[in-house]
This record gives C-alpha cells, sequence and structure tokens, in this order.
C-alpha cells in the first residue's frame, strides 16, 4: 500500500520547487535525486504509456503550434490520458481553427477541447501570475487530507484554472471547491476522466506490493 500521508512532505516540496523554478535548480534537483520524481510516475492514474504519449503529445504541439502562430499567438498544450487542452490567446477565429486542426492530426491525440481566446496576448506578469496561481492550488491539493494530489492535472490561464485528471464525481467535487478557494482563482472549470468508486478500488488495490 502506498503511504500517501508519508508523501506530502515531499511532495508539496516539488511543488513549491516548480513554482519558483527559474533560480532554483538545485531544489529542483534535490526532488529528481530523491522519490519524488519516481512516485509521481508510480502514483500517477494513467498507464504509463498514457503518461508517455502525453508527453510527446504535449512537445509535439507546442513544436507545430508554435510555427504556425508565431508571434501572433500565445498557445499552451496540455495533454492527459491523450485529451488535449488548449488555452492561450490567437488574433482571430481563423487561427484557433488552425491550432485545433493542427493538434488533432497528432498521432495519439484523442480529443481536442479549444479554450483559445481570442484576444491580445497575455502580459508577463499575468503569465507569472498563473504560474503562481496553478502552484498554490498544487499545493493545496496536497495540504488537503482527503485528496490524492497527483491524480489532478492544473493549469491556468487569465486566473481560470482547469483540472484535468482520472478522479471520482466525489474527488471532483472536492477538487474543485479546494480549486476555488484559492486567492486570484476568477473560475474552476472541470475536466476530468471520471472513475467510479469501484474502480478506484480496484487501482489502489493493484497498486499494492504483491507479497510471496
Amino acid at each position: 500500500m502506498i503511504d500517501w500521508q508519508a508523501l506530502r512532505r515531499p511532495l508539496a516540496a516539488a511543488l513549491l520547487c516548480g513554482m519558483v523554478a527559474t533560480g532554483l535548480q538545485g531544489c529542483l534537483a534535490l526532488a529528481a535525486g530523491g522519490t519524488v520524481v519516481g512516485t509521481l510516475s508510480a502514483t500517477d492514474r494513467r498507464t504509463l504509456g498514457a503518461q508517455t504519449e502525453d508527453r510527446g503529445i504535449m512537445i509535439k504541439g507546442e513544436t507545430r503550434v508554435g510555427k504556425l502562430v508565431g508571434d501572433a499567438g500565445h498557445v499552451n498544450v496540455n495533454a492527459f490520458n491523450r485529451r488535449v487542452l488548449l488555452t492561450g490567446e490567437v488574433r482571430d477565429a481563423q487561427m484557433k481553427e488552425a491550432v485545433e486542426r493542427e493538434v488533432a492530426a497528432i498521432e495519439g491525440v484523442e480529443s481536442v477541447v479549444n479554450e483559445l481566446a481570442i484576444d491580445f496576448l497575455s502580459s508577463l506578469t499575468t503569465r507569472s501570475n498563473d504560474a503562481l496561481i496553478t502552484g498554490k492550488v498544487k499545493a493545496s491539493f496536497v495540504d488537503a487530507k482527503d485528496l490524492f494530489a497527483n491524480s489532478f492535472k492544473v493549469v491556468t490561464e487569465r486566473g481560470i484554472v482547469y483540472l484535468m485528471g482520472r478522479v471520482t464525481e466525489r474527488e471532483a467535487v472536492r477538487g474543485a471547491q479546494v480549486a476555488a478557494g484559492v486567492g486570484g482563482v476568477n473560475k474552476v472549470v472541470r475536466m476530468f476522466e471520471y472513475l467510479s468508486e469501484d474502480e478506484l478500488k480496484q487501482m489502489s488495490m493493484s497498486s499494492q506490493p504483491q507479497t510471496r
């Protein structure tokens, strides 16, 4: 059985490092040099194959979109279990549609949720604030004793928090409540893949070490 309570402190440390990653390479190295990185992968409710595919989708998406929009847009590509979320700003509806088509064509992508705004590019201050909110939401999930923080993927754009993950209905409601209580959050959008309580129980049982 994974001792979730024992993991809270190293997970919180890793998340706080992520909030101020620039200039704190030692902190990140500490997380990578310990058990945190391996633990995050092991406790993710996606299969290892899906985790690998999601990383590939995001890298390919960022590369393709960057070439497509250039300086005329600011697009973030996030993927969870092969479902892609597009956030940021583009200059017009044509570009918004073009970005979606480009990302949807990436191998492995099953669906695309296009939340791109047709607006002026956000400022560096706004983006920094969004990164801070994301860090605070993640830290709040770690602090919550009735949630598994690594079950949630958090994306923030212009103060809107998007929550992705494989969770039960109870976890979805509770996670949204926790996120909404973080300062600076304007809105919480749930984009979950839902599990039944029985499915979650089976997943928890399968993660237990086998005894001989």
